[in-house]
């Protein structure tokens, strides 16, 4: 207790520090791959997605990123066992941010899209396991975590393999594809329309104060869905293209109408990842500082200091800026290659992704969901389309993160535990 009352600034002062750092390697690695399809397939260039995403998760972020966030990280640790010993928890907490930071520099670096989620929680798991005890551990949600690396992938691999193909039947395999995209674009952008308003109002909203009841969400997302429709029908049917020129010609001009809706879907991810997953960097520097402030009281929630959201909103940011570009060369180009329509069918069924699982509490990884939806489209032109060596790299670094994070987060305990000791 003494420690944390004689240390007080300098322990939130590296708090913060290796939060920022934290908050940087997910703008690097997280936001990259949910931007990456729409640099792939050409829809934005590698400038104008930075630039929107950096609004847009910077929105997220701070407007939507919760004013109060609970103090351990999606319940992973039992806050009791460190009643007695708070400084355990501060240490902990500040160990596993440099963790998973540094975990998210190397894997940005090599560019793999590994989970930010992943690898905060295997940090929280393996300092309170070897540090504290290992009855601290909630072993069953790590246990779901671990299943979803299976489970979430092929839910959304399969969303994106049937989006993908049904757009081929109908637009593209047929003998006018212009006729038919002036038919059913309308219907995808609605159906893309009602999908993102899920996510936003389930990831985002709740977090502002408005909290919709599943019905009014519902019933807001289908008016959403049918006023997107109309207004895509509206804009479809102005476009002014030749009938006479060659089908090659028209599957050009599809999907351009397919590269402006992407660039709608990246906007909604974009807010629905900045909402949600600064949560990964100021769960536990909120923790840290709440801990600290209240000179060792552990409370159930941690109100958010004023300081803490920009930090991680700017972060965020400026990881994606620096250093975005190597996982969204992974995602985008790296796996298969991607036109804006396979691009939009990866990105929609991401989405539809998320939805199913904020309904179902499935824990979801939104890079295993959208590395998922990439290898659907890519499944549905045949094995040959997809690079198999860049999918097992990505594969091992899944499997690598929890205990890398973990052994991380154990050194960087002991370290802490030693010098303020």
């Amino acid at each position: 207790m003494e420690i944390l009352v004689n240390y007080s600034f300098e322990l939130i002062l590296i708090a913060a520090l290796f939060g920022f750092f934290m908050a940087w390697g997910i703008g690097a690695n997280d936001v990259a791959n949910a931007m990456g399809t729409s640099v792939g397939s050409k829809a934005l260039t590698i400038k104008q997605a930075i630039i929107i995403a950096m609004i847009f998760e910077f929105a997220g972020a701070y407007l939507a990123g919760g004013e109060v966030t609970s103090t351990i990280r999606k319940g992973i640790i039992d806050s009791g066992y460190f009643v007695d010993a708070p400084e355990l928890l501060v240490f902990g907490m500040t160990a596993s941010l440099l963790a998973a930071g540094f975990w998210l520099l190397i894997a940005s670096y090599l560019g793999w899209p590994v989970s930010t989620t992943h690898s905060i929680v295997g940090a929280i798991v393996g300092f309170a396991a070897v540090g504290v005890s290992v009855d601290a551990v909630a072993w069953g949600k790590v246990a779901g975590i671990v299943g979803s690396w299976i489970v979430t992938p092929a839910i959304s691999g399969f969303i994106a393999y049937l989006i993908f193909m049904s757009a081929q039947k109908l637009i593209f395999n047929t003998d006018d594809p212009l006729k038919n995209a002036k038919r059913y674009v309308p219907v995808y952008m609605g159906f893309a329309g009602f999908v993102l308003s899920l996510v936003t109002i389930k990831k985002g909203l709740k977090h502002v104060g408005l909290h919709l009841s599943p019905v009014e969400g519902y019933a807001w997302a289908i008016g959403i869905a049918v006023l997107v429709g109309i207004l895509g029908s509206l804009t479809i049917s102005r476009l002014k293209i030749d009938p006479k020129a060659d089908r090659r010609m028209h599957y050009a001009n599809v999907e351009k109408v397919f590269a402006i809706l992407m660039v709608v879907t990246a906007c909604c991810m974009a807010f629905a990842h900045g909402s949600n997953d600064v949560a990964n960097a100021i769960g536990p520097l909120a923790a840290v500082v709440s801990v600290v402030s209240n000179e060792g009281e552990i409370a159930k929630k941690a109100t958010l200091a004023w300081w803490i959201l920009p930090l991680g909103a700017v972060g965020i940011v400026a990881g994606l800026a620096i250093f975005g570009h190597r996982v969204m060369a992974t995602i985008g180009k790296g796996i298969t290659h991607l036109t804006p329509s396979r691009g939009f069918a990866a990105e929609l069924a991401a989405a539809s992704t998320v939805v199913i699982a904020s309904g179902t509490g499935l824990p979801i990884s939104t890079t295993q969901t959208l590395v998922g939806a990439v290898l659907g489209v890519g499944m549905a032109r045949g094995i040959a389309a997809l690079n198999l060596s860049v999918i097992r790299n990505i594969v091992v670094s899944w499997v690598v993160t929890l205990p890398a994070g973990a052994v991380m987060s154990i050194i960087f305990f002991y370290i802490l535990k030693a010098i303020f000791s």
